[in-house]
């Protein structure tokens, strides 16, 4: 009986033992796990950032608009369909040549950028500058003496005041008057994709101012 006793308390004493060891045990080894769980959660965002960061500098190119005499931009990115895509390193190293593009003319014109000795062309459309509307616009009706010479100056065709953008912007057309000939003409005025048409009279000169200038000539002479 004695040595029974003696066993049960070896084993209940030994049982305490192993399981001390065990929290020990634990209590060692979860600090390191969280650390190591953490670290890899770390490293884990880090990896999604580099990844989210990560850019193909694939050079895109745009075509770019421009109002006739406005400024060209110098600024490569504004040639560029996808700077967003593109490290700002690389963006450093585009040359952007615009030598070809006239700002005065209206067209269509090449631009070129070139990066690593790869040359990317675009286009620059320069366009006509959007002109004041005009509500009406009221045509003379003119006369002229025969040989006549017809005046260009659209201001004298027209009865309302214009700016000198408008008169700029104003077709005049006077191929159908014949000088030589006396007559009632048409001509035109177009403006901003409007079109106007009245007409211009030329006449003989009258008879009787023929016969005043002679009856002058006559005095003149002591007739």
């Amino acid at each position: 009986m004695y040595m029974q006793d003696k066993n049960l308390n070896h084993l209940v004493v030994g049982t305490f033992t192993v399981l001390g060891a065990l929290c020990i045990t634990s209590g060692l080894i979860m600090p390191n796990m969280i650390k190591f769980e953490e670290s890899n959660v770390g490293k884990l965002q880090v990896n999604q950032v580099r990844i989210s960061d990560f850019k193909n500098n694939e050079i895109k190119l745009k075509d770019v608009e421009l109002e006739v005499n406005n400024t060209l931009s110098v600024d490569v990115r504004d040639y560029l369909a996808n700077p967003e895509d593109i490290d700002d390193i690389v963006i450093k190293r585009l040359k952007l040549d615009t030598s070809n593009v006239n700002i005065n003319e209206i067209g269509s014109y090449n631009f070129t950028i070139t990066y690593n000795k790869k040359i990317y062309n675009g286009t620059v459309n320069i366009k006509a500058k959007p002109l004041p509307n005009i509500d009406t616009m009221t045509l003379k009706s003119l006369s002229y003496e025969i040989n006549s010479t017809l005046s260009n100056d659209v201001s004298l065709y027209i009865q309302e005041a214009l700016s000198d953008e408008v008169k700029a912007a104003i077709k005049l057309d006077l191929s159908n008057v014949d000088i030589t000939k006396a007559g009632v003409y048409l001509y035109s005025i177009s403006y901003n994709g409007k079109f106007y048409t009245n007409t211009i009279t030329i006449y003989e000169p009258k008879a009787n101012k023929t016969l005043n200038t002679n009856t002058k000539v006559e005095k003149e002479k002591g007739v």
